[in-house]
């Protein structure tokens, strides 16, 4: 007996996922299928269209996603994991799926007046705007934050669904990275501790800064006439520096 519901649409409800996840994703395949230089030797016309990211089907898809973003489309979980299972195959995947993470937290910046926030409340406005990006991005809360100044901790999420070695997680791993540096400024480094990929019971995430952004401490001259110098011995706390919270 055949299902009666086989072949009809789905309800739109479980369209989720912002098709701007899949544009992402795309691009970043054609961009690092775009070859750095082509041999002497080499015939363009039977080389490139081996690379999947310059193919046809993916130009055609570009295309239909980039409108699809436009219009504020929702894809399915089901379309997503296909798109998923492309980059997975490749050995480059975890670098594809960071370098998307990184894109997709580029579309919301966070105002310049944050970096002048105490540190731990740059935290918390990174911790907010994860959450709410994610939330944004997926249609569904993507784990959640535990007790540290930047971690993230979930169980059966739809990357480790849709990639079962674990490779998808390193797209939340360079999602965070992004969200840190525009945040806080410097350089930031999000490790992925546990993954259900590698046996764990559960994914995790935990950033931090690596590297401080630079600052300049002006010792202020009587008169205008004079330049300002730098003051080696100026306290951080002087500067407006805020210290890293240590745990």
């Amino acid at each position: 007996m055949t299902d009666p519901t086989a072949g009809a649409p789905e309800p739109a409800a479980s369209r989720r996922v912002q098709a701007l996840v899949a544009l992402r994703l795309l691009e970043v395949l054609r961009d690092m299928d775009l070859p750095g230089e082509i041999l002497e030797d080499e015939d363009p016309s039977q080389t490139m269209p081996r690379r999947f990211g310059l193919s046809d089907v993916v130009d055609r898809q570009i295309r239909t996603y980039r409108d699809d973003a436009r219009r504020g489309a929702r894809l399915t979980d089901e379309e997503v994991r296909g798109l998923f299972r492309f980059v997975i195959r490749r050995p480059d995947g975890s670098q594809v799926f960071h370098r998307v993470g990184r894109l997709l937290a580029e579309e919301d910046r966070p105002a310049r007046w944050v970096r002048m926030l105490p540190r731990a409340l740059q935290y918390r406005k990174a911790r907010t705007r994860t959450r709410r990006s994610l939330k944004r991005l997926f249609g569904r809360q993507i784990g959640g934050f535990v007790r540290a100044p930047f971690a993230i901790e979930g169980r059966s999420l739809l990357f480790i669904e849709s990639d079962p070695g674990g490779d998808a997680c390193h797209l939340l791993s360079g999602f965070c990275e992004e969200v840190l540096e525009q945040t806080l400024g410097g350089s930031a480094k999000v490790a992925h501790t546990l993954c259900q990929g590698r046996g764990d019971d559960q994914c995790r995430w935990e950033g931090a800064l690596v590297e401080m952004p630079a600052t300049v401490v002006v010792r202020q001259r009587h008169t205008q006439d004079e330049p300002a110098e730098l003051d080696p011995d100026a306290p951080a706390a002087a500067a407006g520096v805020n210290q890293p919270l240590t745990t």
